[in-house]
């Protein structure tokens, strides 16, 4: 049997011949990126591109982000979902910001170790594992390896991890069994693999690159075989 690591390489390697080498949006400031990805909770990416881009048009800075009425905010954010609990998470992400840095920029992250800047990004709320991961991964240049619901989903069912792991283990977990270099392809090919292919409700075994090094899609066949 192979090890964790060796079937780890397996998977990357094939989602890569499948999709090839995925490509992450234009690189936002790490700021910008922490409230893009508030805004990306529990909506698609579509809702929070709209809702970022309207915050934007009526806010010319994040100061001015941050004085606003709340209902300005909520209003101009709408698009995202769940505006009344987004909007005050983002202000007041702005102003712990501007309280503890002295400035509305993350910059000084980036020269901060793994730890020390996911610690810091953590105490901001609506701020988890995942979003922190993104941040640094995407903007800061910080290895981090990000766990949304359709990189967990199928993990667990290759095997890549327990199968009741907490989503915050999963991340540390995932970390030790891909190389850095790879997070974001890993990352981003898991979740398109997610949305696609293996799906929550009916994964789509049969077509599926991954269905040899997969428990669930060699199940999958084997009932298929069956008379």
């Amino acid at each position: 049997m192979s090890s964790p690591r060796a079937r780890a390489r397996r998977v990357h390697e094939r989602l890569i011949k499948y999709y090839g080498y995925p490509e992450w949006r234009a690189p936002l400031p790490p700021l910008d990126e922490l409230i893009a990805t508030v805004l990306s909770q529990n909506t698609n990416d579509g809702n929070r591109d709209r809702a970022f881009a309207t915050l934007q048009e009526r806010f010319p800075t994040w100061e001015a982000v941050r004085e606003a009425s709340l209902p300005k905010v909520v209003e101009a954010i709408r698009s995202a979902g769940l505006a009344s609990q987004k909007a005050p998470r983002i202000q007041e992400i702005l102003r712990r910001t501007s309280a503890e840095h002295g400035a509305l920029d993350l910059e000084f992250l980036r020269h901060r170790s793994r730890e020390d800047a996911e610690t810091w990004l953590r105490k901001l709320p609506g701020v988890g594992p995942k979003t922190a991961s993104i941040v640094m991964l995407f903007s800061l240049g910080i290895p981090a390896f990000p766990v949304d619901t359709h990189v967990y989903r199928v993990t667990g069912r290759l095997g890549l991890r327990p199968a009741r792991q907490s989503y915050a283990a999963a991340h540390e977990q995932l970390a030790r069994l891909f190389p850095p270099a790879d997070y974001a392809a890993v990352h981003l090919n898991l979740i398109r693999l997610g949305r696609e292919i293996c799906k929550a409700r009916r994964p789509r075994c049969s077509i599926c690159p991954l269905k040899r090094l997969c428990p669930v899609g060699r199940a999958s066949g084997e009932a298929a075989r069956k008379p």
